[in-house]
């Protein structure tokens, strides 16, 4: 690990002379937002809202057309299954096909699996969308992860991807409020025709994502375009470039474990809030449930408009540990919320900086961690970590609720977001000693 973080030291400190032209303009800093840039984190958000959307809404959609919760939670599994086999896939061909036609194709399969459950309620259509959902899904996030790497300044990496993470964590808070909205209009169907409208603005927003065949588009110091233009020497030199990954690292970075592994843990604190914050606010007789979600939503935005003064300054043990204590606290405030509407809104809003902060500080430590060709299957691993701890998290959280109720499963994700905290702190690469 220590080694790593010495390579990452020195090459972040190895700058070309037109980068350091370009920061001279720019008063020191290299330009963030770029359209690239916008046109991926806006379609990371259509993403993030139609799969957290159909998460939480389908359930709800099944029971209104008179299904089991059993069939619904059978859904939901091969939801999960199929999302985390797409991405084993889906990470080297990232690498080797091209961000954007997997983006693109995902999109579209997104689009079409999103849309076809509003036209056919038939139990056999509901598990085929399933699938094409959990692929299609898997396949545009595993891609727009790697992008949103791709078009940033190295200096500016870690801010860069937690605007990204933005999107993400916004959609797992507005996703499932609006997918409640939905399914409780007439008809339910308008669930998915809803869900369907946003995948379709994602396909959109793909055909913007055009910069692997001129990457000089890119700031001087972007991963992807220093990238290129080695591999352009290369071949000027006549020495072609190698792969010697074999087997499961072919298709998974094992550099990217120090972010996955915290992830894996901390996610079911997440999947909690996605699917079960909002029952516990009606079984507490809450007036309104959603605003949890809205306030947690509100609460990204302040921090992640905030992350420009600590992302890439502050060591990340020291982000992730204030953003564990924001989690442990949301939860002690849900805890308590029995007696207290206040405080069952107050735990949104804790809530809401835990997940803004942590989902794109892993999954920074992640690509940082990793080669810049191997950023594809650094974020499938990633990701599949963030969707193996929701999913089995939140099965897990549906067990011990019916068993033992809402007090007793809070004290269980407390203890995920502390055991996350000390995963963190001896998987996190140490900083390069000073020279």
């Amino acid at each position: 690990m220590a080694s790593d973080a010495a390579h990452i030291d020195e090459e972040s400190n190895e700058a070309p002379a037109t980068a350091a032209r370009a920061e001279a303009r720019t008063g020191g800093r290299e330009r963030l937002w770029s359209p690239l840039f916008v046109a991926i984190v806006a379609a990371t958000l259509c993403c993030f809202m139609v799969g957290q959307g159909l998460n939480s809404g389908t359930s709800v959609f099944l029971a209104r057309m008179g299904n089991s919760a059993a069939f619904a939670g059978a859904l939901a599994a091969v939801f999960s299954a199929s999302a985390a086999v797409a991405r084993i896939v889906c990470g080297p061909l990232v690498d080797r096909a091209g961000r954007l036609r997997v983006m693109a194709v995902g999109a579209v399969l997104l689009l079409v699996g999103t849309l076809l459950p509003a036209l056919s309620a038939n139990d056999t259509v509901f598990v085929v969308c399933r699938i094409v959902q959990g692929v299609g899904f898997s396949a545009a996030t595993t891609a727009s992860a790697t992008a949103a790497a791709d078009v940033l300044p190295r200096s500016r990496l870690g801010e860069g991807i937690g605007y990204y993470g933005l999107g993400q964590a916004l959609a797992m808070s507005v996703g499932p409020a609006l997918a409640l909205l939905l399914v409780n209009t007439d008809p339910a169907a308008n669930l998915y025709l809803g869900l369907a409208g946003i995948a379709a603005l994602c396909v959109v927003l793909t055909a913007f994502c055009r910069y692997e065949r001129n990457p000089s588009r890119l700031p001087a110091t972007a991963a992807y375009r220093r990238l290129f233009e080695e591999r352009e020497r290369r071949a000027a030199d006549a020495k072609p470039e190698e792969s010697g990954e074999r087997g499961l690292r072919r298709i998974f970075e094992p550099s990217a474990l120090p972010g996955a592994l915290p992830m894996l843990v901390l996610s079911p604190a997440f999947g909690f809030g996605i699917f079960f914050a909002g029952l516990y606010g009606t079984t507490l007789g809450v007036g309104n449930p959603g605003l949890f979600y809205t306030l947690s939503a509100l609460s990204m935005i302040a921090v992640r408009l905030k992350s420009k003064s600590f992302m890439d300054r502050v060591a990340p043990i020291k982000v992730f540990t204030a953003s564990t204590a924001c989690g442990l606290a949301g939860f002690a405030l849900l805890f308590a919320a029995g007696a207290s509407e206040i405080a069952y809104y107050a735990a949104g809003i804790l809530y809401g900086a835990c997940l803004g902060v942590s989902m794109p500080l892993n999954q920074s430590v992640a690509v940082k961690n990793t080669p810049p060709e191997r950023w594809g299957a650094a974020n499938a691993l990633y990701l599949l970590a963030s969707d193996i701890g929701i999913g089995i998290g939140s099965a897990i959280w549906g067990v011990v609720n019916d068993a033992a109720g809402f007090p007793v499963t809070i004290c269980c994700v407390m203890g995920c977001i502390l055991v996350s905290w000390v995963v963190a702190w001896f998987s996190y690469p140490k900083p390069a000693r000073p020279r």
